[in-house]
């Protein structure tokens, strides 16, 4: 399900990465916290018993963000955020994070064979969050069979695209790039 997305803050202007005004990771991982720990803000989110829900909010900075309702046994499969750098943080429910600990390259690869020892694994539970750079690839899942999980998500600069991949055993391989477009 998709919601609307809200007007843009009045005044706001676009900021290029590194600029003075460009938000860090920490500021991401402080507003994703922030925003995860507004009841007001997680309980407007609709939750759909069969499959994700998500509100874009507005972020720091010009940044891009979202509130996302994720049903019991539902998850992201593996991805990256298409250069930009991000955060996010468990508003409620326990989100499980599989991650690679290496810079990804982004361009210019179909298949990866993966080092051994590369897999990291972290459980997020309310009100705790992570940053990442921007070659981060991971896959985020609520492994619970019973209680959905909201969070919060924040991208700098705006997700500009997502490529979308497959991994079996050591190899990880690009499937699908998806565009802003697609997600409207």
């Amino acid at each position: 399900m998709f919601l609307p997305l809200p007007t843009p803050v009045p005044g706001s202007s676009t900021v290029s990465p590194g600029s003075p005004g460009a938000p860090s990771e920490a500021d991401l991982l402080a507003f994703a916290r922030r925003a995860a720990a507004d009841a007001q803000l997680v309980s407007s989110l609709p939750l759909d018993p069969r499959g994700r829900t998500w509100m874009r909010l507005n972020g720091p900075g010009d940044s891009e963000a979202w509130l996302i309702g994720w049903p019991p046994g539902t998850g992201t499969g593996w991805h990256d955020h298409g250069g930009s750098h991000g955060a996010f943080a468990t508003a409620g429910g326990v989100l499980t994070e599989h991650s690679l600990a290496a810079r990804m390259p982004t361009d210019g690869w179909r298949s990866l064979e993966l080092a051994d020892g590369i897999d990291r694994e972290r459980r997020l539970s309310e009100g705790e969050g992570r940053a990442f750079g921007a070659h981060h690839v991971h896959q985020v899942f609520n492994t619970s069979a019973e209680q959905h999980a909201v969070s919060v998500h924040a991208y700098y600069p705006p997700l500009p695209l997502m490529r979308r991949y497959s991994r079996s055993g050591q190899m990880l391989r690009l499937e699908q790039v998806e565009w802003p477009e697609e997600w409207a």
